[in-house]
C-alpha cells in the first residue's frame, strides 16, 4: 500500500488552495459572542449591522456660514438680519422669511432654509440683536447642505456578516447606533516547532544550533489574523514527544500549526506522528519559496478532530507559506467572502530577473522613489531580512523572465497579513 504521506507530484498553489478552502469552509466557526464596538477591531462579524436611523439624522450644514432662503438673495450684496445662532447640537427655530441664521458645521439646518453660504462669502454687519449679514454670492438651492440619510438610510445594511472589522468599520457601526456587535469567536490555534537545533533567544547558542525565529514570526502572524494562540514551544525530535504534543494541541483548538519536520529526513518525526494520531496529506507545492506543505487533522480525545498544517522550517519559506496557505484557511474558518489571495497591484519592474524558476515565484520587492519595484538582492529562503525590507511579493508565473520596464503583479504584505 502506498504511503499516504509520501511526496507526490508537485501541485499548483491554486490546486492546494482549492483543497484547503474546501475543508476549512466545511468546518467554519459557528460560535458567536457579543463585544463592545470599542473592542471590535479585527473581529469578524457574525451578523450584519443595520442602521437604526438615517445618517445624517437631519439636514445639516457642511460649512460654517449662514443658512438662508435662496429667494431672499437674488443678487450679491443683499443684507439680511441675523435672526438666530445655531451651533452644532442645537435645533434652531424655523427660519423667518427675509432673515439669515448664523450656523456652524454639523448643525441642523432650520426649517425654511434651503441653502448655506460659507462665511468666507459673507460679511458681518453691525446692528441690533445679532446684527446682519451681507451675502456676497448668489446661493444655489441645496449648497453646503448634507441631506438627511444621504450617507445611510434607516434599515440599510451597513456592514455585512463575515467582514473583518477595521477602524473605519467600527466608526460606521457607531454612527448608526451599534454599541455592541455580534462577532465570531476567535480561531484557536496551537503552535509548536520541531527541531533539536532550535534554541530560544537569550539562551547560549551552541555549535550547530539556531535561534527559533519561526516561533515569533508565526505567533505574531496568527495574532495579526485575530487568533487565540496556544504556544507549545519547541518539541524534541522524538516520535513519542511529537505524538504527545499533537494530542495536547488538538484539545480545544481549531488548528495545529507547526514549522519544520515536513521535509524528507531521518529525524523528522512529524509526519508519522500525525498519521498515527489522525490523517495527513504531504504536498510538494510548485511555489518558491515554500515547496513542502503538510495538511491533515488530529483526533481529539472527546471526539472530532483538529486541522493540522505543517510549514517548512526555513524562515522565509515559513513566512511566505503562511501568507499564501494558512491565512486563507483562517479567513475561510471565519466565513470570509474574500478571495483566497488579495488583489495584486500592477507595478513597473525596475529590475531584471533573467533566470526564473520552473515554479511560481514570490519575490521580495519594494517600491523605489520612482514608483517602480526593486528586488532584494538575495532571494534565498533563509534570508529573513528580505521579508522585513520588502513591501510585497512579486507573484511571478512559472518560467517567466522579467525585464526592466515590464509590468509585474505585486501582493502587498500589508494586504496578505491584514486581509
Amino acid at each position: 500500500m502506498a504511503d499516504p504521506a509520501a511526496p507526490r507530484a508537485m501541485l499548483s498553489l491554486d490546486e492546494v488552495l482549492a483543497r484547503l478552502l474546501q475543508v476549512a469552509r466545511e468546518r467554519r466557526l459557528r460560535d458567536t459572542e457579543h463585544v463592545s464596538t470599542f473592542d471590535g477591531l479585527g473581529r469578524v462579524l457574525a451578523e450584519a449591522v443595520r442602521s437604526t436611523l438615517d445618517v445624517p439624522p437631519a439636514d445639516n450644514t457642511s460649512m460654517d456660514g449662514y443658512a438662508l432662503r435662496t429667494a431672499d438673495v437674488p443678487a450679491a450684496g443683499v443684507v439680511l438680519p441675523v435672526s438666530q445662532r445655531i451651533p452644532a447640537g442645537v435645533v434652531g427655530q424655523p427660519l423667518a422669511a427675509g432673515s439669515a441664521a448664523r450656523i456652524f458645521t454639523g448643525a441642523q439646518v432650520p426649517a425654511g432654509a434651503d441653502a448655506v453660504v460659507m462665511q468666507e462669502q459673507c460679511e458681518a454687519v453691525a446692528g441690533d440683536g445679532l446684527g446682519a449679514v451681507r451675502v456676497q454670492a448668489v446661493p444655489q438651492t441645496g449648497q453646503w447642505i448634507r441631506r438627511r440619510g444621504e450617507d445611510v438610510m434607516q434599515g440599510a445594511e451597513v456592514l455585512a456578516a463575515g467582514l473583518r472589522l477595521t477602524p473605519q468599520a467600527l466608526g460606521l457601526a457607531a454612527s448608526v447606533g451599534a454599541g455592541r456587535l455580534a462577532v465570531l469567536r476567535r480561531p484557536r490555534v496551537a503552535l509548536f516547532s520541531t527541531g533539536d537545533e532550535l534554541v530560544m533567544p537569550g539562551e547560549p547558542l551552541k555549535p550547530g544550533a539556531i535561534y527559533n525565529s519561526n516561533r515569533f514570526t508565526l505567533c505574531a502572524l496568527l495574532r495579526a489574523a485575530g487568533c487565540e494562540v496556544e504556544d507549545l514551544g519547541i518539541v524534541p525530535d522524538r516520535l513519542d514527544a511529537t505524538r504527545e504534543a499533537l494530542r495536547r494541541a488538538a484539545e480545544g483548538n481549531d488548528l495545529i500549526l507547526t514549522s519544520g519536520g515536513v521535509s524528507v529526513g531521518e529525524e523528522d518525526h512529524l509526519k508519522p506522528a500525525v498519521q498515527a494520531e489522525g490523517w495527513l496529506e504531504a504536498w510538494q507545492v510548485a511555489i518558491k519559496p515554500g515547496k513542502p506543505l503538510a495538511f491533515g487533522a488530529v483526533r481529539r480525545g472527546a471526539g472530532g478532530e483538529t486541522l493540522f498544517m505543517g510549514l517548512p522550517g526555513n524562515p522565509v519559506s515559513s513566512f511566505v507559506t503562511f501568507l499564501l496557505a494558512v491565512a486563507p484557511v483562517l479567513r475561510a474558518l471565519q466565513g470570509s467572502p474574500l478571495a483566497a489571495l488579495p488583489q495584486a497591484l500592477a507595478v513597473r519592474a525596475d529590475f531584471d530577473w533573467p533566470k526564473p524558476d520552473k515554479r511560481r515565484e514570490f519575490l521580495r520587492a519594494r517600491f523605489n522613489a520612482q514608483g517602480g519595484l526593486e528586488l532584494f538582492p538575495n532571494q534565498s529562503s533563509g534570508v529573513l531580512t528580505s521579508a522585513v525590507w520588502a513591501d510585497g511579493l512579486v507573484d511571478n508565473p512559472p518560467g517567466q523572465a522579467i525585464r526592466r520596464g515590464d509590468t509585474v503583479q505585486l501582493l502587498l504584505l500589508s494586504s496578505l497579513i491584514g486581509a
